[in-house]
């Protein structure tokens, strides 16, 4: 059993705004009309005929703000996170009523209509927060496949009844349960932590094929944080939030003299510039979710820009650094907002940051460890109350603020030897128990906190 999590499952394409809410959906809606086309139900003398969705609990209480129920319907149809044109998925539960058909796996249509998906925030199913059950009936209203589905976080779904671990099938090389595992093969080999990732994803794919992955990763990154710092006007779903990366980006470039230090205006432009991006349904990487998918990229450009000596492909080592750190953080507590709160998703991202950062600065494993702590250890708390059920209010600012935290956190490290007090294990721990001890109002319901307290207008 390890807690390793490959970086192409941790660092996923997909869309905005929600890894859990809109990623995973997506994903489970997929997957069950690829069941259902290999079962032959979509060509047969009986087929399909109609579909419905329950969303539960969380999905049920901000979907609609998250763009579940549209997730659900190009899930259905055959789309991808990794590979769909956003602007086919956005909206396409709202179409409905103008054409109230599906053309279910791409290949059988069906009548589906906006009420085939059902809304029962109310009641949460044992497995986890965000759940949905999918049923398939025949032209009798018979039924003829019925699957439940938990969006554990991060893009990640689990079918019920299948295992609870995705990473504990694969032989990884170098197989850790927490950090002080981790850091005791980095001493026992004489390798870094980035080393030890990297051995876990050779075992998986040729090196050549490693590195061009990762790059995508990264390029992604980079799109998507070019894309936001041009991005003008309101963002979507009735708040009114004005998009602010590209005037923040405008401002910062004219600024003329040598004794205005913009190096942390900057981080914070690239962090507004991707979690406004995903606002808006955009291309996003999850890092490790899309509500705290800034702070990975931001610090990365952060470092591209302002550390010397640091080029693109220096990026691999930042990447693998935090995959190893974000592994931990799955398997030992959570990375769903809807289960942990905000702590579980923000307080992840920054840890696997300042992770990154650390190692590009020169840090030793125990002193990465130590950045990693210390930027989890702020965050612990920290609830999901997102206003109007949208990926926007307080998430857009906290990335940009969560990233400064990563910086930090990782040039306070490099001023220590590793030794420290509190373990990042025991942050983990901390938090995980934090989130079962957090009432529900705060995990990702919108139902406590400013999700309450600030008038929607």
């Amino acid at each position: 059993m390890t807690a390793y999590v490959s970086a192409f499952d941790l660092f996923s394409l997909g869309l905005g705004p929600s890894s859990s809410h809109t990623v995973g959906p997506m994903r489970a809606a997929a997957d069950f009309a690829a069941r259902l086309q290999r079962s032959g139900r979509l060509a047969d003398d009986d087929p399909v005929a109609r579909v419905h969705c329950v969303l539960f609990g969380s999905l049920g209480s901000t979907g609609i703000g998250h763009g579940t129920p549209s997730a659900i319907v190009a899930g259905l149809t055959g789309f991808s996170p990794e590979t769909a044109d956003p602007h086919d998925v956005r909206g396409a539960w709202e179409r409905l009523d103008e054409d109230p058909t599906l053309n279910l796996a791409g290949e059988h249509s069906i009548t589906f209509e906006r009420d085939d998906i059902e809304f029962q925030p109310r009641t949460r199913l044992p497995g986890h927060a965000n759940a949905l059950t999918l049923t398939a009936t025949d032209a009798h209203g018979k039924t003829i496949a019925e699957e439940t589905y938990f969006s554990i976080g991060g893009g990640f779904i689990r079918r019920d009844g299948d295992s609870h671990s995705e990473a504990g099938g694969i032989g990884w090389p170098m197989p850790f349960t927490n950090s002080e595992a981790m850091i005791a093969l980095c001493d026992q080999h004489g390798i870094s932590i980035a080393e030890v990732a990297l051995a876990n994803e050779l075992a998986q794919h040729s090196l050549d094929d490693l590195n061009e992955r990762l790059d995508l990763i990264w390029s992604t990154m980079h799109d998507c944080v070019t894309a936001g710092l041009a991005g003008h006007g309101e963002l979507p779903g009735g708040l009114h939030v004005q998009r602010r990366a590209a005037q923040l980006r405008a401002n910062l470039e004219a600024v003329t003299s040598p004794d205005h230090d913009t190096t942390t205006e900057w981080l914070h432009a690239f962090a507004l510039a991707v979690n406004e991006e995903n606002a808006a349904g955009g291309r996003v990487v999850t890092a490790p979710t899309n509500g705290a998918a800034g702070i990975v990229p931001a610090v990365a450009m952060y470092a591209l820009r302002f550390v010397p000596g640091v080029t693109a492909t220096h990026l691999r080592t930042y990447l693998l650094t935090a995959t190893a750190i974000g592994s931990l953080f799955k398997a030992n507590a959570s990375i769903s907002g809807a289960e942990a709160g905000c702590q579980g998703e923000v307080g992840p991202a920054c840890a696997m940051a300042a992770a990154g950062l650390c190692a590009l600065l020169g840090g030793t494993p125990r002193q990465i460890e130590n950045a990693a702590e210390i930027a989890m250890e702020h965050h612990l708390g920290l609830t999901c109350d997102p206003i109007g059920g949208l990926v926007q209010v307080p998430c857009i600012e906290r990335n940009a603020i969560a990233s400064t935290t990563a910086v930090s956190a990782a040039r306070l490290a490099l001023h220590g030897d590793g030794t420290h007090l509190v373990s990042l294990d025991a942050v983990i721990e901390t938090m995980r128990q934090t989130g079962l001890d957090m009432n529900t109002k705060y995990k990702e319901t919108s139902e406590g906190g400013l999700a309450v307290n600030v008038i929607e207008c």
